[in-house]
């Protein structure tokens, strides 16, 4: 659940930040942070 928050965290903080109104930024960020975050899990956590 902790791991979960941390990744709700982080899209929300890059997506105020960064890519106030670019749209398509934004997505592939989000995308890229979502897959990031999925590998370390796959990686790390899970086992």
């Amino acid at each position: 659940m902790l791991y979960v928050l941390a990744l709700v965290v982080v899209v929300v903080g890059v997506d105020v930040l960064f890519f106030r109104n670019q749209v398509w930024q934004r997505l592939a960020a989000n995308v890229g942070i979502v897959l990031i975050f999925g590998a370390f899990y796959f990686r790390f956590v899970k086992r």
